[in-house]
This record gives C-alpha cells, sequence and structure tokens, in this order.
C-alpha cells in the first residue's frame, strides 16, 4: 500500500486530531513521526481540557469513578460481541448491543479528496471503519460536516468480486451489484451503507500529514438511534481488531503490524502525555524483555493471552492447568484489553470463581498483618483497608503467562484515596471472563507483535516516554 505526503501551512490549530486510548485521548495533530514505517501519538487524559469530551473540573475521585463506570459498560459490551447468543456472523445482520459509553478511543481523521475530517470511536473489538455518508437516507445530527461521497474525487465502491465481499471469508455481501453492509446494534439502532474505498488522511508531524490510499471503509447512508456522543461530535466507528478489515490490518504495511504504548499512571496522566507508537516508532526497551504468546482462537478480534496461574504477594495460588482457557463454545478466556480500566476475573472459569479466590488471598494477606477492613466505598471496590502513610507492606500481584511473569506493582494493584486514608483492591468480578485491564497496565511497556504473534512487556517510567 503506497503512501504519499502532503504540506498543509497555517492548519495545526483546524487539525487537532484526537485519540481515546483506553480512558485516554491521543492528540493525533500533535505528533511526532520519526522512521518511514512508524508513527507515533500523544496521549492526554480523556478528562483533559484538550479532551472535545471534556466533562469540566472534576476530583480525582471523580475521575475514578467515571472512569470505573465506564470499565463495567465496556465489560458489558464484550459480554455481548463476545457471547455467541447474543452476537452472530451473518453477512446481513452483525448483532449486537451498542453502549455509548464502551469506548474509550476516538480518532479525527481525514478521509477523501479533498479530505473531511471525521471524529471516529477506535474500537479494539470493532473491525468495520465506517463514517456517515453523504447522500444520506437517514443521517443523526452532526457537529462536523457529514463526509460527501459525491464530493470526493478519491471515491469509489467496494467492488463485489473483492475478498471481502465474496468467497467463503467474505465479510459483506453483494446486493444489486453493490458490496453492503447491515450492522444491528440492537435497541433500534443500525447502521447501512456501501463498502467503499478512499484515502484516509493521518497526522505525520505538525505540518504534514500521511496520505494513505485504498482503506476500505463504510459509506454509511442510513443510520438509525445512534447516540455516540454529546452535541454530535461522532461519525462513525474505526475498528483496531484482529479482523482483515480492521485499521490495524488494513495498514499493514505502515504498522509493521505492531504497536505499542506506555500508559502514565492515572494519577499523573493530567500532568505527562502517554504515546502510542506504531512500526519503526517503538523503542528498543534498553533492558529484557518478557514474551507471551497469543492466544486467540481463529474468528475472534480479542488479544487473548494463556494465563496459567496467579500469585497474591509470594503465595502462588495453584489453579488448574486450563482454569482461564477458552470453553467449547469459544467463550471465557483471558485476553488484555486497555479498554477496560479494571482488570477482571471469571467468576466461573472452569467452575471455579477465579475472582473470589484472588480476593481471598489478599484478604488472608492484610488481615494477617492486622488492618482494619472498611465497609462501603464511593469507588464501588469490595475489599478495602484503612492504612496510614507510614504502611508500606502492599502485596504484589503476578500474572504467570504461557513463558513469562507478568508483575504488576503494588502501586497499581491497589487503588488509594489517600485523602480518606483508605486502599482497595483494584479488581472487578467477571461474567465469563478474565480481563488484564488498564489499571494493571501502568508503568509497563506493551508491545503488540502480530508478526511473531505475541505480546512483549517490560516495566517503564511512561512519563518518560515523551512524544
Amino acid at each position: 500500500m503506497l503512501h504519499t505526503l502532503t504540506k498543509m501551512a497555517g492548519v495545526s490549530s483546524v487539525l487537532d486530531i484526537t485519540l481515546f486510548l483506553c480512558l485516554f485521548t491521543i492528540s493525533a495533530f500533535h505528533p511526532t513521526y520519526s522512521k518511514p514505517n512508524g508513527f507515533s501519538l500523544k496521549v492526554i487524559p480523556r478528562d483533559a481540557p484538550e479532551s472535545p469530551l471534556y466533562p469540566g473540573n472534576l476530583t480525582l475521585l471523580e475521575r475514578i469513578q467515571r472512569m470505573i463506570k465506564f470499565s463495567e459498560a465496556r465489560s458489558h459490551y464484550l459480554d455481548l460481541i463476545s457471547s455467541s447468543s447474543n452476537s452472530t456472523v451473518e453477512l446481513d445482520n452483525i448483532s449486537l448491543t451498542l453502549l455509548r459509553d464502551n469506548f474509550f478511543y476516538m480518532v479525527q481523521v481525514g478521509i477523501g479528496s479533498p479530505a473531511t475530517l471525521v471524529f471516529l470511536l477506535l474500537d479494539t473489538g470493532g473491525s468495520l471503519i465506517w463514517t456517515q455518508c453523504k447522500p444520506c437516507q437517514n443521517c443523526y445530527i452532526q457537529a462536523t460536516p457529514i463526509y460527501d461521497s459525491t464530493q470526493s474525487s478519491s471515491y469509489r465502491k467496494l467492488a463485489c468480486n473483492h475478498p471481502f465481499c465474496q468467497g467463503p471469508r467474505a465479510l459483506y455481501q453483494c446486493v444489486n451489484d453493490e458490496c453492503v453492509y447491515n450492522i444491528n446494534y440492537g435497541g433500534g439502532a443500525l447502521t447501512r451503507g456501501i463498502a467503499s474505498i478512499e484515502i484516509f488522511t493521518f497526522p505525520f508531524n505538525i505540518t504534514t500529514t500521511l496520505r494513505i490510499p485504498d482503506i476500505v471503509f463504510g459509506c454509511s447512508n442510513d443510520n438509525r438511534n445512534i447516540q455516540f456522543a454529546k452535541n454530535g461530535v461522532i461519525s462513525g466507528v474505526l475498528g483496531l481488531s484482529l479482523n482483515p478489515d480492521s485499521l490495524l490490518s488494513q495498514l499493514a504495511d505502515q504498522t509493521q503490524r505492531r504497536f505499542s504504548y506506555c500508559l502514565v499512571p492515572f494519577t499523573e496522566a493530567q500532568m505527562a502525555p502517554s504515546v502510542v507508537r506504531f512500526g519503526d516508532d517503538i523503542p528498543a526497551p534498553p533492558g529484557g524483555i518478557s514474551t507471551t504468546p497469543f492466544a486467540t482462537r481463529p474468528g475472534s478480534p480479542f488479544y487473548n493471552l494463556n494465563l496459567l496461574d496467579i500469585s497474591v504477594g509470594s503465595r502462588k495460588l495453584g489453579f488448574p492447568p486450563g482454569t482461564f482457557a477458552f470453553s467449547q463454545s469459544g467463550t471465557r478466556g483471558f485476553f488484555i484489553d486497555s479498554g477496560a480500566l479494571i482488570s477482571q476475573l471469571d467468576q466461573n472459569a472452569s467452575g471455579r470463581n477465579t475472582y473470589r479466590e484472588v480476593m481471598g488471598a489478599f484478604q488472608n494477606y492484610y488481615d494477617s498483618l492486622h488492618l482494619t477492613r472498611i465497609g462501603r466505598v464511593p469507588e464501588g471496590f469490595q475489599l478495602c483497608y484503612s492504612y496510614t502513610p507510614q504502611f508500606t507492606q502492599f502485596a504484589p500481584m503476578t500474572y504467570h503467562f504461557e513463558g513469562s511473569n507478568y508483575v504488576v506493582d503494588p502501586r497499581y494493584v491497589n487503588f488509594y484515596n489517600h485523602e480518606a486514608g483508605y486502599f482497595c483492591v483494584a479488581m472487578m468480578p467477571g461474567n465469563g471472563k478474565s480481563i488484564l485491564g488498564a489499571w494493571h497496565q501502568q508503568n509497563m511497556r506493551l508491545i503488540y507483535d502480530l508478526n511473531t504473534n505475541a505480546l512483549q512487556f517490560t516495566p517503564e517510567i511512561c512519563a518518560d516516554d515523551h512524544p
């Protein structure tokens, strides 16, 4: 896939792209781009003033409460799209439920020639890239101009003989010589349109953009009951899953099928940006790096991992082999998802309540130190203790993956309310799945390498990773 560079003068204030990574916004027209086959984007907090979804001044507690609420919504969304009873792969109807707060990624890109700037929600579990598209049959109110396919000199429809539209692995369906899709989000929300091809514009540096032709996307001219964000900021969805029509798969030449991020701790995120990097722009870690293979089943868009066991402090819990494996129906399992804030452990993993067992191990540890347990807290966590600033004996947590151990520093195992003088073990119960969430990814360099089909990771001070 060829790409061209286009100089842009005096438009940095107009081309202010934001991309949400988990609970963050990536300001994509304030990027760095250092190598021909790599680029990086600056990440700013979702609740920071630069964010188009800035909710106003919030305390740290209010921000965490919002994030936990978003994490619960994300969990419900993943339940729906990973459950065989709630989603199908029929060509003319993909059934799932869309929740407005599910998505923690947003990107503004240019589509067409001349480029129309649109905001798209980025979903690691989604594949189809789509945007509202004129001429409209039904389009919801949008604050920014709707992309008009008739005004773009580079627009063309995807041919029915394209692999995405015919054959045993077709993603869409040919109707009346047009390759079409129909996504039903449930509750009367749906998007329909024509699978198409266009030039997409991405940031290169502060004055230059990267224009990439021949990207397959959905020109959605029939959109009903879809409410993504207030004031009509969002015009569609951009997928970053493992599926062949996702952005990551389509831009394999530019990204080399590799991306990486290092999340600045949430308590520091409004002061120091995080950065997501692609391809050659991913730095080589100065020390050693750990690797565990992805264990994704065929057809799954998620980044699954083979979790063998868990340790709390120095105590290994001894879960039997296969506890966190997929069930025969393809559900359950363990995966990494930076769209979920709080890590989750399945309450019925091969017949075992792994959440209760791990939380029980934490409780035994802190009870042995004679800490005072407290009851209900505003954040909603289930295991919390009073503590003084002098207390430092917090327990680490280790995920024992195939081939490597992922150690979560005690600072990021727990949520700390310093003003109220208590901490809570930051875990949530999972229903049918287990997730390594963003809270347990703080100050960890994570590299998703689809060439080696593996996740690489190493501790890092993420605030030192400058854009």
